[in-house]
């Protein structure tokens, strides 16, 4: 029975991943936040922590957000009290990256870099360069307890031409909105570019073009432990957007993009042999359907060699729905373990699942934080892995 069972996951692209109950982290209307959105996760030593951003006065990208976080200390069972992490007045602080550093000598029980975003207009006002956004980082060396004073690195990651709010941003690149990866960001832990940090983000370039291809996605990274920082090079799809890394092997890194025109409903995969600072190959994955949308990538363990992967996003080509985690062995050429983690059925179910994170709780355990019932709530589960 037991070889029928497996015989019959290969040949649908399933496996046996075992259910988990949901369990709530933000919920949307509490806490003094109208709505919680776009996850991020990390877990340092025995603690989970789980960063969104809060929106105060409504659901809208813009407006007076903070960035909140809470922490847990029994595998996502249950979560702390709020805490914010990160603001802008009354203006926008938001896309949480965060990532930690294990490899920084004056740090031997590890730093926890936050990287951020904050805006002063709406994304269609600084497309029509009538805005600025700005990259930020903070940093904990106690579990996320307390946090350094922000960090701006706007002109080392950016490049606006925005000398009226501040006289270095003066690039003839013109590049005008700007976000971090949703999600994690990562380090790299083997060869040639070992403990390089590495943050996707995107950028639209120049005036606004149709179908959102004045977009592109790019990364920022660093070898000294955040004392300086250089710009990746642009993945070359224009429309390319909202992107998250993982490391590979052989001094290899893969970066998974949002596809902002929509016209190909599928992720944008990119290929880099220096860690990320070139890209090799970008190509459309169809093994990769997306509705316009985040999704999520991590680096698990090694099997023959090659990094094991995982990604989760809304499996669906029209609608925010069909959450699915899936698995790869050859480090993304094939996803062939693939298991759904919440859909709704109704042909008019809209946004039931939408962005999300995914952390590895332990060697076979992978926690994921994601939005569900129409940004209601950011929930917790997990799911076991082989």
């Amino acid at each position: 029975m037991r070889n029928l069972l497996c015989c019959l996951y290969m040949l649908i692209g399933t496996n046996p991943l075992s259910a988990q109950k949901i369990i709530p982290v933000f919920k949307s209307g509490t806490e003094g936040y109208h709505t919680f959105r776009i996850p991020a996760i990390v877990k340092w030593n025995h603690t989970i922590l789980a960063f969104a951003e809060g929106r105060v006065s409504g659901s809208g990208d813009f407006g007076d957000v903070d960035i909140v976080m809470k922490t847990s200390m029994d595998m996502g069972k249950s979560w702390s009290a709020l805490q914010v992490v990160a603001s802008n007045g009354r203006l926008q602080a938001g896309n949480p990256a965060p990532v930690l550093d294990q490899s920084d000598p004056a740090f031997p029980g590890g730093r926890l870099f936050l990287f951020y975003n904050t805006g002063n207009a709406s994304e269609s006002a600084n497309r029509n360069g009538k805005g600025i956004r700005e990259v930020w980082y903070t940093c904990s060396t106690d579990g996320g307890v307390s946090w350094d004073k922000p960090v701006n690195i706007t002109t080392e990651v950016h490049r606006p031409n925005q000398s009226g709010y501040n006289a270095a941003y003066h690039f003839p690149e013109d590049w005008r909105s700007y976000a971090n990866t949703p999600g994690h960001a990562i380090q790299i832990r083997n060869g040639k570019y070992a403990g390089r940090i590495f943050v996707a983000a995107n950028h639209s370039a120049g005036n606004p073009q149709s179908h959102f291809t004045d977009y592109r996605a790019h990364a920022f990274y660093s070898d000294d432990h955040g004392k300086t920082f250089q710009l990746s090079k642009n993945i070359p799809i224009p429309g390319s957007n909202e992107s998250m890394a993982a490391e590979l092997s052989h001094n290899r890194l893969l970066m998974n993009s949002r596809n902002q025109r929509g016209d190909i409903r599928q992720r944008i995969v990119s290929y880099s042999s220096n860690g990320g600072e070139t890209w090799d190959t970008t190509y459309f994955d169809p093994q990769l359907i997306d509705p316009v949308c985040q999704g999520s990538l991590l680096a698990l363990g090694t099997r023959k060699g090659k990094r094991i992967l995982a990604f989760c996003n809304p499996a669906d080509s029209l609608r925010r729905n069909r959450l699915t985690l899936r698995i790869s062995y050859d480090e993304g050429l094939s996803w062939p373990v693939a298991e759904q983690i919440e859909t709704d059925p109704s042909p008019m179910a809209k946004d039931a699942t939408a962005y999300s994170d995914i952390v590895s709780l332990n060697r076979h355990t992978i926690g994921i934080l994601y939005e569900r019932n129409q940004y209601q709530e950011i929930v917790f589960t997990f799911r076991k892995w082989k």
